[in-house]
């Protein structure tokens, strides 16, 4: 069996995650509870309100936290993957989980990406809608047919049949409108703070551009593969400058799915709120095995499976 993890991205969180397994195992409740920051993230993530834990400069350190506790059990169970990815914010926990980064340094480096993301677009309406069942050329097509109305982008390659587009209100508004027309089954507006992995996010690239510079980052101890490509690094690539790029350019789910059933992986650990990317692998590769892990009773179940027990 080779394994991979794949980490949830924001959209995910709920109210009450990782309750159960903070109560349950040491090693997530470290992680909780020895992360610095100006909020209470344990009172956040357990009792809310749903509405700041979606504001993207909490929702993104809650879900590192979170992937981070779980990653933390999994390893002291002897479970580790061959390689890892991530969903958008999920890429630092990969990151984290292939030993760049550590937990602390990841939830705190989140922190600063969800407020500088959060700040790249203060007071501009935008807006991110999913697209169902249309070819990438055809959304492109309405995209550039959009333009006219001010930023719109495809933000996501989520899965076949699944597509995301995100920038200014009114480009969005119409790109849907156009994407309708050319035989999208449906456009579903998301519910979300800002137009996530477009251009308009180019101010929260070169914030992080220059926090990078004070960070350091460890070599990887199994291979990553980046939102931004749909693979593992290249010859010339850093971790930093495509972490920068990541935020402000599309993410290649699907690629990377495909990418990973290429290099022989036949077992997915979906870490985070929700079974989303489980649902995005079974519509990409059929068969890849998934095992979801949200809650400790799917962790036991996914340890007990991994392990032959």
């Amino acid at each position: 069996m080779k394994l991979a993890f794949l980490y949830a991205g924001q959209g995910s969180q709920h109210v009450g995650m990782g309750q159960d397994l903070y109560e349950q195992y040491p090693q997530f409740r470290e992680i909780f509870d020895n992360a610095q920051l100006d909020f209470d993230l344990k009172k956040l993530c357990f009792e809310g309100p749903e509405e700041t834990l979606s504001q993207t400069q909490y929702t993104q350190p809650c879900m590192v936290a979170f992937a981070a506790g779980v990653t933390a059990i999994l390893r002291d169970a002897g479970i580790r993957p061959e390689l890892a990815a991530g969903l958008s914010l999920g890429e630092y926990s990969a990151l984290h989980a292939a030993g760049v980064f550590d937990a602390q340094t990841a939830i705190s480096l989140v922190a600063f990406r969800g407020k500088a993301m959060a700040e790249a677009v203060t007071g501009r309406p935008c807006g991110m809608a999913a697209v169902l069942q249309l070819d990438r050329d055809k959304l492109q097509a309405a995209c550039d047919g959009a333009s006219d109305a001010g930023v719109v982008e495809i933000a996501n390659y989520n899965c076949p049949g699944q597509l995301v587009i995100a920038g200014d209100a009114a480009a969005v508004d119409k790109a849907s409108a156009l994407a309708k027309e050319a035989g999208a089954r449906r456009v579903v507006p998301l519910k979300v703070s800002g137009p996530f992995h477009t251009s308009l996010m180019s101010p929260a690239g070169d914030a992080l551009r220059e926090k990078f510079k004070s960070v350091s980052f460890g070599k990887m101890d199994f291979p990553v593969l980046f939102n931004c490509k749909g693979d593992v690094m290249a010859e010339g690539d850093t971790i930093p400058a495509l972490l920068e790029r990541q935020v402000q350019s599309s993410v290649y789910l699907e690629d990377t799915i495909r990418r990973m059933a290429e290099l022989g992986v036949d077992a997915i650990v979906e870490i985070g709120p929700g079974k989303a990317l489980t649902g995005f692998v079974r519509k990409t590769v059929k068969d890849i095995k998934t095992y979801p892990v949200e809650t400790a009773g799917e962790l036991e179940a996914a340890i007990a499976a991994l392990k032959g027990v």
